[in-house]
């Protein structure tokens, strides 16, 4: 084909007006172009497959990144988790530690007592042997012995005299006034054999009789003489039962205050109910109240209470000596018991 030749180029249609020519030049200037465009195009296409290569490798190491990323996040919420648990560990082992030092003092100062304690044992165990070593000696326990006789001796022969000195005696006589309606005859262990009716007599302090209704019940027509006879009656049984605590002193549980037939017993915590109406005799204070042994412008149920209070006292002493009282409203049998049993051969065999 010539070098001037002019070629036809068809289009990819056939319409004939839509052919173009095309000098041969400008044919192989277009073809080096074309090469040039398709070597370049080659080259970008490469640079192309380069890049994407390399953004494939981006995006993997990105990816591999941000794994590592989210497991250094695991690692870092697990080390504060850790933190916190060792933080936590810490607080408790410090109180450990303080409660631990606080128990260390209190039993430091358990084992100084331990130690004072053991020490004054050991002291009380040489003198328990030492007293134990002096009673098992013939002048120790016997001599004890000897001297408990000699005091209960000292005792018998000081309630004979208050029971010569105020005896209680059974008058017989068919118009006499009964103030008791049996009379118990008990041993020292204090329970009772039997009860014996007094029919005929009624007891007597000193020849007195002791009517105990009448500080019950009071009307105009009363007898005074009586009522006067039952105060002296009682201010004697004060003055024995007095005596009688001294000797074998026993605190009375209701002190006397002797005033012969106008006499007082003391209570330490007297009822609201006999404390309520007031009394000119009577001395109340924060600590005590004073009841009066007689009736005489008094009011009955107060002096009621207090001959309740002295037989309270005289039971007291029965079981002091291991017998038990004849009843609430037996004064005089009380008092003739009490007499009895100290004078009996078993107070001074029976030691405590």
């Amino acid at each position: 084909m010539e070098p001037n030749q002019i070629l036809s180029l068809r289009t990819t249609t056939t319409d004939p007006e839509h052919l173009k020519v095309i000098q041969w030049e400008d044919f192989q200037h277009d073809l080096a172009r074309l090469a040039s465009l398709s070597s370049a195009l080659g080259e970008s296409n490469e640079k192309k497959r380069d890049l994407h290569r390399k953004l494939e490798s981006l995006i993997q190491a990105n990816g591999e990144s941000l794994g590592r990323l989210n497991e250094l996040e695991e690692m870092r919420q697990r080390l504060e988790s850790k933190k916190v648990m060792m933080e936590n560990m810490s607080i408790r082992s410090r109180l450990a530690k303080e409660d631990a030092s606080k128990q260390e003092e209190q039993l430091s100062g358990a084992v100084q007592s331990l130690l004072v304690a053991g020490g004054a044992l050991s002291v009380c165990r040489r003198n328990l042997q030492e007293s134990s070593r002096l009673l098992s000696e013939e002048n120790g326990y016997v001599h004890m012995r000897k001297m408990q006789k000699v005091l209960r001796r000292r005792q018998q022969h000081m309630t004979s005299q208050i029971s010569m000195l105020y005896p209680v005696k059974i008058l017989v006589g068919p118009a006499q006034k009964q103030e008791l309606e049996a009379y118990p005859s008990s041993n020292l262990a204090g329970t009772s054999a039997g009860l014996k009716p007094v029919n005929e007599g009624s007891l007597t302090i000193r020849g007195l009789h002791l009517n105990v209704p009448s500080f019950r019940k009071m009307s105009f027509f009363t007898d005074k003489k009586e009522i006067q006879v039952s105060a002296t009656a009682l201010g004697y049984v004060a003055h024995a039962v007095s005596l009688i605590a001294s000797y074998l002193q026993v605190p009375l549980r209701y002190p006397l205050r002797l005033c012969a037939s106008h006499s007082y017993i003391l209570d330490n915590a007297p009822s609201t109910e006999l404390t309520s109406e007031a009394s000119p005799n009577a001395n109340t204070n924060a600590k005590h109240v004073e009841f009066p042994l007689f009736l005489e412008g008094q009011d009955t149920t107060r002096a009621a209470y207090a001959v309740f209070l002295l037989n309270k006292d005289l039971e007291q002493l029965l079981n002091f000596i291991g017998a038990k009282s004849l009843g609430p409203r037996h004064v005089l049998a009380n008092l003739r018991e009490l007499y009895r049993i100290i004078q009996a051969s078993a107070f001074i065999d029976n030691l405590i």
